[in-house]
């Protein structure tokens, strides 16, 4: 690359990243909001990453120091399942920039569906 066109390249590479960080919610933010769903369920994490992954193709899973992440969405949400003496704690996140690629409701009763 010819150093006359360095600062083109910068400004495209400054502007790109700018559009992506407002297209999507940061991990980081998404996990310092409000849990919209909070319950417990006597069947296993994996039980449920399995049933959730099956019903909403667009979660990526992630494991990160003993509990199972899902990212729903381009991070519109995000389910953390954690392990508890008895099954599983299930807490969902939502973004304040929701794509609105799964609805609500939608992700509340594959939530229910999963954890009975």
């Amino acid at each position: 690359m010819t150093l006359h066109r360095l600062p083109f390249a910068l400004a495209l590479a400054s502007a790109v990243g700018t559009l992506a960080a407002c297209g999507s919610t940061s991990e980081p933010e998404l996990r310092a909001s409000k849990p919209v769903i909070y319950v417990s369920s006597a069947r296993a994490a994996s039980d449920i990453s399995e049933c959730l992954q099956r019903r909403l193709p667009s979660a990526r899973l992630t494991r990160n120091q003993g509990t199972t992440e899902l990212l729903v969405g381009s991070n519109a949400w995000l389910v953390t399942l954690t392990p508890s003496g008895y099954g599983s704690i299930v807490k969902v996140q939502q973004s304040a920039s929701d794509d609105g690629g799964v609805p609500e409701p939608e992700l509340r009763f594959d939530v229910a569906r999963c954890t009975v």
